[in-house]
């Protein structure tokens, strides 16, 4: 496993060395195929410039600064070393964590990436690291704590997951939406009651287990069949528009139909232990039937 920090998890006076492995894979945020800009007459990439329409010219790397735009055309500069002088502030590469909560209060809309704490490889190293891992699993909590990577610092949750501990980066107090409004228009609508047995009913005919296998995309599927077809000169033939269906208008008559499909729709049930035959059963019956022809 790629480990892309070192550091330890600290809480009160204990400290767990730990290293940070990303848990998805570079390419999770996008298709696994990449394009790049070529100008269509001689399909060569495109080179981007960075250009300054005032002066009329390309510009150079260090003619380059950040600004903050305060107004419209008005931006206050900011120098490279005065960044770097609020990033440094924290090399003390520990995980510190500050209280636990209850992991059903944190919503999953506050957690941004997810990553792996990876344990020592001394067993005295492993074994705290377990043993806050079976605590934390026992008591269904996750740890708040925070995180300075590259001097950059991150609010971040740990938590049990499976037998390791994950670390999620979380998102600050002000980069999530409200809520409110949506709350307020849907503690003002009622449902009646036989709409919410039918909703009930629809939802256990869709129930089943979550299998990671099946987080599949059509897309990237499509796409890699596509590009395999154009390298070996296929003609590709333009699909159908798909006829959008019509909407709903009669909500009972939709959950009706919609629970209907999905019974339609369940696998069979296997056979019941019970009812089925052994193989020395079903031998000796085929006997019998051969005696009595």
């Amino acid at each position: 496993m790629r480990v892309t920090w070192n550091g330890s998890l600290s809480f009160g006076l204990v400290t767990i060395p730990v290293g940070l492995a990303p848990a998805t894979k570079p390419a999770a945020r996008q298709s696994d195929v990449s394009f790049r800009m070529l100008h269509r007459d001689c399909l060569t990439p495109i080179r981007q410039k960075r250009w300054c329409p005032k002066h009329d010219r390309e510009v150079a790397p260090d003619e380059i600064v950040k600004g903050w735009e305060v107004a419209k055309g008005q931006f206050v500069v900011v120098e490279e070393e005065e960044l770097e002088a609020l990033e440094r502030h924290d090399d003390s590469r520990a995980i510190e964590i500050s209280r636990f909560v209850p992991l059903d209060d944190v919503d999953p809309v506050w957690l941004d990436r997810t990553y792996l704490l990876v344990p020592g490889g001394a067993a005295a190293q492993r074994r705290p690291y377990k043993l806050l891992l079976e605590a934390m699993r026992e008591q269904g909590v996750g740890a708040l704590g925070r995180l300075v990577r590259s001097g950059r610092e991150s609010l971040c949750l740990v938590r049990p997951l499976g037998d390791a501990l994950a670390l999620e980066t979380m998102f600050l107090a002000e980069d999530v939406h409200s809520r409110e409004e949506i709350d307020d228009a849907v503690a003002e609508t009622e449902v009646k009651e036989a709409e919410l047995e039918l909703a009930r009913q629809l939802i256990a005919g869709l129930a089943g287990d979550f299998e990671p296998e099946r987080l599949t995309s059509d897309f990237r599927r499509d796409l890699r069949e596509l590009l395999e077809a154009k390298l070996r000169g296929e003609e590709i033939a333009t699909p159908e528009p798909v006829a959008a269906s019509a909407p709903a208008i009669d909500l009972m008559e939709a959950l009706k139909a919609s629970v209907k499909a999905a019974k339609a729709e369940q696998p069979q049930k296997p056979e019941k232990a019970s009812a089925r035959r052994s193989p020395a059963k079903a031998t000796s019956a085929a006997r019998a039937r051969s005696k009595r022809a």
